[in-house]
């Protein structure tokens, strides 16, 4: 080479290796400054420990430089750059997750970039690899077969693959995937005078080719049947699969046959069948390959916190030590492609796909430039070993293939597979310093432009399913209740204020920054409010007010877009006002205290949810503590009886039917048992009424027989449209899970239907269930002159921009009855104070030996009220009308102070 290419080719080593240093020089400031980042503080302790990977790396990447444009001054200039910053890019990330890891790694990489160093000095013919192929595969093989007996583990539980002392470790398979290429390559090269008619399209010798290739290729048979089968009783599929590529591209590139390629596939997938029915860790992974959502918290953890973890780093990543892919089980070996993607985005998978395309395509140049057979076939095969061990283990990251275990070259942790992958870059470097040599003749260039579409496309599909984790499916991923990040951020990161009607703090974060914690600060809101917790999820408005209170809503989206950028976390969460009055919510709860049941307090025009108990309940500060309790309790305190608990809604129906009934025109005549119903149920008036009761009596007290004839003279038709319209086959529609019961698309029978049997297809004797919100709603239309209110629980945002931001109704109001009749109905059902309306009634268990009786207490405010109308739907599990209608009552006056 004349002394001016010399100097270019120093040159663009030289200027790729300094940008190279450049990018690892910022992303270790990177790492350092990241824990101030977090805490958006100072006074914070920096991890300095990468910097010496760093150092290290900037010394033997130095003297390499130096070394190979001395010595080998004729070289392919992008090779030890690519590598370099391949390798660098590992260290910096494994000292990131495992400090100590990272020093064990560092002193790998200063071995691995000695024996590169020295071996510039080998000759470039690398004859001693051809002459003594043989030697170097037995020795491999030996070396792996001693596994069987001496094999060990670092972890100290797996696979035993590896031979250890004092500390040290070698993983076997690792240099022999490296002695199989070389024995493959010189094997192959001394028969290329009788694989050369192969080569070359439509002779004779290639329509043979089935039957002349099998004596010829015997010997590589046995011995790459042999090392597989070694693997496989080592449980290694992950290599043997790799070994099994290798053989099929090498002999591919020797003969050009593609009928060849087909029996490898094949085998590929009966050893994957083998597999999965002769061992359970094979069973396993393709299990949560094929479908990793069936148990992700158990056998797919790792592929499902791996898919979360890509889908966290987003377009640009959360920034070098900002991730969290310590989540990630084994982040610094098998998993740590996607620790990078996690800080660094799709942007740096496809820098670090880019650059292992590029070594592949510099490798299969060499290859093509090799000045004779056997480096040809060498250099293919290096490359291939590299280039195809990268896209199985990028792919079972991302779960385009499953999961095998093998390490990234270059990148991942471990000693055996960095100085492999440096002696492997070695050879490749020592084969390209030979580029002034006449390349050997290339019959036919059909199989390597072949291998480089492969595996150019294989790269291509690993950063195509990156952007689809990233991008696409990323919202998704990041919502599951797995994804701890969230509760991580938490600590960091203010949650906005859940306030009450008047501003007053239900829900806080407090604490310093790295150590913040939620607070409920009233009791009995737990199954309102919900939780948010680290390891148990969210519920309530913790969950669906999320967004908000975690501020990645609200905010305007450039600043939601910085602060991941800088910080790697959302800005600072907002304030959320709720429709609960906090003075009301505590009468209510400490009312309905010591007593299963649940009760609803709204306002009947504007459907505002003042109270909203649920008993048993919960206390969410104490979560961690009580949770093993919580689930296993009978009683289901986790229930919001309020929004999701069914009850039978029986005689309760009695004000609606009521207004109904003057709504028609005419009320029936008062039956002469009021408490006798047209069926078999041990069922009854709150108490015994006297023999001149009216109408108004008969529907405060419940009287099941007068309910029924109020149905019967309504009609089928009518009670359907009075159930559908007061919303009873209808989740209400607020920011809480709620429930409701099936639509029966019609009444069959009028007389049981007013008691909560519409006659439910196939089983006629299933009860109408209701919640008591829905039951609440229902009376409203008594309290408001005939309107079904939208129910409202969540009023405002506090908005940077706006301020107070109003939030949106999610459903609108219907007119039920005619203001006369609903006003009928209320005055009707007036107490004597002249201030309250109720009406209670008791529901037995349909169809149960033993079992609760259910309370009703339906109620609101009279008409003589001049303030905002008021109703209340209050359930019992128990039979108790006393204590309802004395819980009722009392809430209903207080809410009436001043």
């Amino acid at each position: 080479m004349a002394p001016l290419e010399r100097t270019s080719q120093n040159r663009i080593q030289g200027q790729l290796l300094r940008l190279a240093a450049l990018f690892l020089g910022l992303y270790s400031l990177a790492i350092m400054l990241a824990p101030a980042a977090r805490a958006r503080s100072w006074q914070v302790q920096y991890p300095v420990t990468h910097w010496v990977g760093f150092l290290a790396w900037v010394s033997v990447f130095w003297l390499a430089h130096r070394f190979s444009a001395r010595r080998l001054p004729e070289r392919d200039p992008f090779l030890l750059p690519i590598v370099g910053l391949l390798s660098g890019w590992g260290i910096l990330t494994i000292t990131r997750l495992e400090p100590g890891l990272g020093l064990r790694q560092t002193a790998w990489l200063i071995i691995a970039a000695g024996i590169l160093i020295l071996g510039t000095k080998l000759p470039k013919d690398l004859s001693f690899l051809r002459r003594y192929k043989y030697l170097w595969l037995t020795g491999g093989l030996g070396l792996t077969a001693l596994t069987l007996v001496l094999g060990t583990n670092p972890l100290g539980a797996g696979p035993q693959l590896w031979l250890g002392c004092c500390g040290l470790y070698l993983q076997p398979s690792e240099p022999l995937k490296l002695l199989l290429v070389i024995f493959l390559s010189a094997y192959l090269a001394d028969r290329q005078l009788s694989l050369l008619p192969l080569a070359i399209k439509g002779s004779t010798t290639t329509r043979r080719s089935a039957w002349f290739l099998l004596p010829l290729l015997a010997p590589t048979l046995v011995i790459t049947g042999l090392t597989m089968l070694l693997l496989v009783v080592q449980r290694d599929l992950g290599t043997a699969t790799i070994f099994l590529f290798l053989y099929t591209a090498m002999v591919f590139i020797a003969t050009g046959l593609l009928r060849f390629i087909w029996p490898s596939f094949i085998s590929i997938g009966l050893a994957g069948l083998a597999g999965y029915i002769l061992f359970d860790v094979v069973r396993l992974r393709i299990d949560a390959w094929l479908n990793p959502w069936a148990d992700p918290s158990g056998r797919s953890y790792q592929i499902v916190q791996s898919l979360i973890a890509v889908a966290n780093g987003g377009l640009f990543g959360r920034g070098p030590g900002m991730g969290n892919p310590g989540l990630v089980p084994v982040p610094h070996s098998d998993f740590i492609f996607v620790a990078i993607v996690e800080e660094t985005g799709l942007i740096g998978a496809a820098l670090l796909i880019g650059l292992l395309a590029l070594l592949t395509n510099r490798g299969l140049r060499i290859s093509l430039r090799a000045p004779n057979i056997f480096h040809r076939f060498l250099a293919a095969g290096l490359t291939v070993h590299l280039a195809g061990q990268s896209i199985l283990i990028i792919g079972g990251n991302l779960r385009l293939f499953p999961l095998t275990g093998v390490t990234l070259p270059f990148i991942s942790y471990g000693g055996s597979s960095l100085v492999t992958s440096f002696v492997s870059l070695l050879i490749l470097v020592l084969i390209s310093s030979q580029s002034m040599a006449k390349p050997t003749s290339l019959p036919r260039p059909m199989p390597y432009l072949s291998l480089n579409t492969f595996l150019s496309t294989g790269f291509a599909a690993t950063l195509l399913i990156t952007g689809w984790w990233s991008i696409f499916r990323a919202p998704t991923l990041l919502a599951r209740t797995d994804n701890a990040r969230r509760s991580i951020a938490d600590r960091f990161v203010q949650r906005g204020t859940i306030k009450d009607r008047n501003n007053q703090p239900l829900a806080v974060s407090n604490g310093d920054t790295g150590n913040i914690k939620r607070n409920t600060l009233f009791p009995g809101l737990g199954p309102v409010l919900g939780y948010v917790n680290p390891v148990y999820g969210q519920s309530g408005l913790e969950d669906s007010l999320d967004s908000y209170l975690r501020g990645t809503s609200g905010n305007p989206g450039l600043l939601v877009w910085w602060n991941n950028l800088l910080y790697g976390q959302p800005p600072a969460g907002l304030d959320v006002r709720i429709s609960l009055d906090i003075q009301l919510q505590e009468k209510a709860y400490l009312l309905l205290k010591d007593h299963r049941g649940a009760l609803v307090l709204l306002n009947a025009e504007s459907g505002e949810i003042l109270a909203m108990v649920s008993y048993p309940d919960f206390d969410p500060n104490l979560l961690d503590q009580e949770w093993p309790s919580l689930i296993n309790d009978p009683a289901a305190p986790l229930l919001n009886r309020a929004t999701l608990g069914q009850f039978p809604v029986g005689a309760a129906t009695g004000p609606l039917l009521l207004a109904a009934a003057y709504q028609s025109g005419s009320l029936p005549p008062i039956p002469a048992s009021i408490s006798s119903i047209p069926f078999q149920l041990d069922w009854g008036c709150i108490e015994k009424p006297s023999d001149s009761i009216g109408w108004e009596k008969a529907v405060t007290l419940g009287c099941p027989g007068a309910i029924s004839a109020l149905g019967e003279h309504l009609g089928v038709k009518r009670l359907y449209e009075i159930y559908t319209a007061a919303g009873f086959f209808t989740p209400p529609q607020i920011n809480l899970p709620t429930a409701a019961s099936p639509n029966p698309g019609s009444v069959v029978d009028a007389q049981r239907a007013a008691l909560g049997f519409p006659g439910y297809a196939p089983d006629p004797e299933q009860q109408l269930l209701v919640s008591p919100l829905q039951m609440a709603i229902a009376a409203a239309t008594i309290s408001s002159s005939g309107n079904r209110p939208s129910p409202r629980l969540v009023m405002a945002v506090d908005t940077p921009q706006a301020g107070w931001s109003i939030m949106p109704i999610v459903e609108t109001g219907k007119v039920i009855f005619p203001t006369p009749a609903a006003q009928s109905a209320r005055q009707a059902l007036t107490e004597p104070t002249g201030r309250i309306w109720y009406s209670l009634s008791t529901v037995p268990i349909h169809n149960a030996n033993q079992g609760p009786s259910y309370t009703w207490f339906i109620g609101g405010t009279s008409s003589a009220w001049q303030g905002s109308p008021l109703a209340l739907a209050l359930v019992l599990e128990e039979d108790n009308a006393t204590l309802a209608q004395s819980i009722g009552r009392d809430l209903l006056n207080h809410s009436l102070l001043p």
